[in-house]
C-alpha cells in the first residue's frame, strides 16, 4: 500500500494531490486503469515490476489474503436477521416454559426437559452473540484500518474491492513474468542469429577465396589456349591476304590493258 501511494504521488507531483497522505479503497481497481502511453503497460504492471525489482518478498502477499473469497459471500444484513431470529425463538422457548408451569403435574417431564434444553440453549446463543459482536467489531475494524468510515462504506464493498485488487495484481504479476520469459526467448533467438551470421560469414569467406582462385586458374587457361588460336588465325589472314595480292595482280594488270586498248581506239 505504501508503494501504492508513492507511486500516485509521484505521478500526481506538482498538484494538490501530489502529497497526498492515503487513498480510498476504491482507487485500487483503478491501477488497472491508468495505462503508458504506448497503451502496453498499466500502473499495476509497473507496481508488479517496481515490487519484483525492489522488494520481491512482497509479492506473495495474497497468500496471506486467502480467505478473501469466502469472506465475499457473507452477508452482515443476513447475518443479523438470523442472530435476531435467534433471540425471538429462545424467548419463544421461555414463554412456553412460564406458560407450562401453570399445568401442574401434567406437564412436570416437560418442564423438565425444557428447562434442560433452555440451560444449553441460553448458553449457546450468549456464545453465538458473543460471536457475532466479535464479527462486528472485527469488520468495524478492517474499515477502519483501510481509513474508511463504516457506515458509508460497508464490508461487502470492502472486501469485493480487495478480492478484486488481488485478482488483477496476480493477473498483471502473471503477465510481466511471460513477457519476460518472451523477451529472454527473443533475446537468444537474435543472439543465436547473430551467431549464425558470424558462422556463415566464416564458411564464406574461404569458399569465396576459393571461387576467386578457380576463376584466376580459369582465366590463366584460357589465356593459355586463346595465345596459339589467336596466332593461328593471324597466320591464316596473313595467308588469305598474301592471295588476294597474288590473284588481284594479274587481274588488275588485265584490266589496265583493257584500258591502254580503248584509248588507243
Amino acid at each position: 500500500m505504501q508503494t501504492i501511494l508513492s507511486l500516485g504521488n509521484a505521478l500526481n507531483q506538482g498538484t494538490a494531490r501530489g502529497a497526498a497522505v492515503g487513498f480510498k479503497l476504491d482507487s485500487l481497481p483503478k491501477l488497472s486503469e491508468t495505462r503508458a502511453r504506448n497503451n502496453r503497460m498499466t500502473l499495476m504492471h509497473y507496481l508488479c515490476k517496481i515490487l519484483a525489482e525492489k522488494i520481491p518478498e512482497v509479492l506473495d502477499f495474497t497468500k496471506e489474503l486467502s480467505s478473501l473469497e469466502p469472506a465475499t459471500k457473507i452477508q452482515l444484513k443476513f447475518l443479523a436477521e438470523e442472530m435476531q431470529a435467534i433471540n425471538k425463538g429462545l424467548e419463544k422457548v421461555v414463554q412456553e416454559l412460564s406458560m407450562s408451569e401453570n399445568d401442574g403435574p401434567i406437564s412436570h417431564n416437560f418442564n423438565e426437559i425444557l428447562k434442560e434444553f433452555l440451560h444449553y440453549a441460553e448458553a449457546e446463543v450468549r456464545c453465538l452473540a458473543s460471536l457475532y459482536s466479535g464479527v462486528g467489531r472485527n469488520v468495524d475494524g478492517l474499515i477502519l484500518y483501510f481509513g474508511e468510515d463504516p457506515a458509508k462504506c460497508p464490508f461487502e464493498q470492502v472486501v469485493s474491492t480487495l478480492l478484486n485488487f488481488v485478482r488483477l495484481f496476480n493477473r498483471a504479476h502473471e503477465e510481466n513474468g511471460k513477457q519476460l520469459e518472451a523477451e529472454a526467448k527473443k533475446n537468444a533467438a537474435e543472439k543465436e542469429k547473430s551467431k549464425q551470421g558470424g558462422l556463415d560469414k566464416e564458411i564464406k569467406k574461404p569458399l569465396d577465396e576459393e571461387v576467386e582462385k578457380e576463376k584466376t586458374k580459369t582465366s590463366g587457361l584460357d589465356k593459355e589456349f586463346k595465345k596459339p588460336l589467336d596466332e593461328k588465325v593471324k597466320n591464316e589472314k596473313t595467308k588469305t591476304s598474301g592471295l588476294d595480292k597474288e590473284i588481284k595482280k594479274p587481274l588488275d594488270e588485265e584490266v589496265e590493258n583493257e584500258k591502254t586498248k580503248t584509248r588507243a581506239s
